[in-house]
């Protein structure tokens, strides 16, 4: 670890360095790309593209390769915010920028729906729509969903950020956005940090206190989902909610 402009960077050792000019043009990542499309591309090959030039000692690939190492795979990569981006040796402004709008692109991507209607018959069409972009925060956050008779999505709705207690999702907050909006039903929704999916005491407690208002007001909760990394939690599927 070393100084850099009154910030410490984390070093990395290189894998090994050579020029990427100097390899042959079949082997670099850019004219791959051009020649073969970008699904034969590896990760750090991807990454090294974004990247686009290393440092004395190691080529865009290796510090790709680098990044890989040190966190895993993209997923966990990708949960990085600029100042942690930055403290990796080798990683400008412009790079840590580059990468972190990269991965806010495919987020957004990924959980665009495939026509202008999503019906939601079920709590897996929630997590294809949801993971990307809660699975990586640092923080919980809860949403509803509101829903029209036939089970499709009018808007969702965040209600609150940072761990889920009985003060910050109050009901009255919950079904104002529902009433509002004219629900046909609602769908809860919020993600857990640790990646993990097993709801907590609380998060059962607030589930519960949701359902009976739900009830009381005419606006059923279909589900809730607890959105983990490539997994989730359905309430209903677990037999916790019922109609």
């Amino acid at each position: 670890m070393r100084t850099l402009g009154g910030k410490m960077k984390i070093e990395e050792p290189a894998f090994y360095h050579s020029k990427i000019p100097d390899w042959p043009e079949g082997e670099r990542p850019r004219e791959k790309l051009m020649q073969l499309g970008p699904s034969v591309l590896t990760d750090a090959e991807l990454l090294a593209i974004l990247i686009r030039t290393g440092t004395s000692k190691q080529t865009a690939l290796d510090l790709a390769k680098t990044l890989l190492t040190r966190y895993g795979n993209l997923q966990q990569l990708s949960a990085l915010d600029y100042k942690e981006f930055f403290r990796l040796k080798g990683i400008g402004p412009a790079k840590a920028v580059t990468l972190i709008a990269a991965f806010e692109i495919g987020r957004r991507l990924a959980s665009l729906p495939r026509d202008k209607k999503v019906k939601v018959n079920g709590p897996e069409v929630v997590f294809k729509y949801y993971e990307p972009l809660l699975a990586h925060l640092k923080k919980e956050q809860f949403l509803i969903l509101i829903l029209n008779s036939a089970n499709v999505v009018m808007r969702d709705v965040k209600i609150s950020e940072g761990t889920l207690n009985a003060s910050l999702v109050h009901p009255r907050e919950v079904f104002k956005e529902a009433i509002l909006e004219s629900a046909a039903s609602i769908i809860l929704v919020h993600n857990h940090p640790s990646g993990e999916v097993e709801p907590s005491l609380e998060d059962r407690n607030i589930t519960q206190r949701l359902v009976e208002a739900g009830k009381l007001m005419d606006i059923p909760v279909l589900d809730h989902v607890i959105i983990g990394y490539r997994r989730y939690f359905s309430f209903r599927e677990a037999g916790l909610i019922s109609e």
